[in-house]
């Protein structure tokens, strides 16, 4: 016989059964409703934010061979409990008894998120569009990248559970990762507190970007080519654009001074001299 057994396999009716009065009980023992995993099909997560989140998690070949472990569990309704705060998640399992699952995850390296800020500052104006993963396939995939991402890897994350598995990820702990994707498509917004940071610089980022001074004449080259009627809203006449002036100087090399002709001067005429008054002859005397 083993030096160890573990505990006698339950049924998924029965693990639910149980995790269902379990809640119950640790409601009225906390005062307070429990936040369980409820699945609407066998999809754990639908978004870009929860799908992101597993697949990340499933990359890594230290997690591959043991997450599928917690698939069951959390379609089942086995995680009758999962809050999540700043970088950190704790989780009630319902296995064949009450676990309690403790995950701790380091935030993110300061430089990356500076790195990744600076990257893509103004591209980012929309925190639905954030949420939404409504992104461009570039910042989605700086967002994914392994290693330099925004997701943690294994060595960010330490994973605790109560239960007697000697493993780091157990079945319990597994359920409660996949969990946080289910979460994470309703909340997307606890991502950025798992890691540790603040999702509206981003957005500020954005605005500091959008409302920074503009070089001196960079407005005047922008407009040059622009509508105004369709930035205005306005129709503007257009006036005959008068031809291109040569600057004075210019002007004054290249045009030679016209010497005026001398207009002849008028030769001042004498008077005509009146001819004089004929006197009237007398009559001829007649011959006697």
């Amino acid at each position: 016989m083993s030096w160890y057994s573990f505990k006698p396999y339950v049924s998924a009716a029965e693990r639910r059964r149980k995790a269902e009065a379990a809640g119950k009980k640790m409601a009225s023992k906390f005062g307070r409703s429990l936040a369980p995993i409820a699945l609407a099909s066998t999809k754990i997560a639908a978004t870009f934010w929860g799908k992101a989140w597993c697949d990340n998690l499933e990359s890594y070949s230290d997690y591959a061979s043991r997450l599928p472990r917690g698939r069951s569990y959390v379609r089942n309704g086995s995680v009758i409990d999962l809050q999540i705060t700043k970088g950190k998640v704790e989780a009630l399992v319902q296995g064949s008894e009450l676990y309690k699952i403790s995950i701790k995850f380091s935030p993110l390296i300061s430089k990356h998120w500076s790195d990744f800020k600076t990257r893509h500052s103004g591209k980012v104006t929309n925190l639905l569009d954030l949420l939404q993963g409504r992104l461009s396939k570039e910042i989605l995939s700086e967002i994914t990248a392994q290693g330099t991402g925004l997701f943690p890897h294994p060595k960010e994350i330490t994973l605790e559970c109560s239960c007697p598995d000697w493993a780091d990820m157990c079945k319990h702990v597994a359920a409660v990762l996949y969990g946080v994707g289910a979460r994470l498509d309703n909340s997307p917004e606890l991502f950025f507190a798992l890691r540790g940071v603040d999702m509206e610089e981003l957005i500020s980022a954005a605005s500091e970007t959008a409302t920074a001074p503009v070089a001196e004449g960079a407005a005047g080259s922008a407009l040059e080519g622009a509508d105004l009627a369709d930035i205005f809203g306005v129709e503007i006449e257009s006036s005959p654009t008068p031809p291109p002036q040569a600057s004075k100087t210019k002007a004054s090399k290249q045009r030679k001074p016209v010497r005026k002709k001398a207009l002849p001067k008028k030769q001042a005429t004498k008077p005509k001299a009146k001819a004089p008054k004929k006197k009237p002859s007398s009559s001829p005397h007649k011959m006697r």
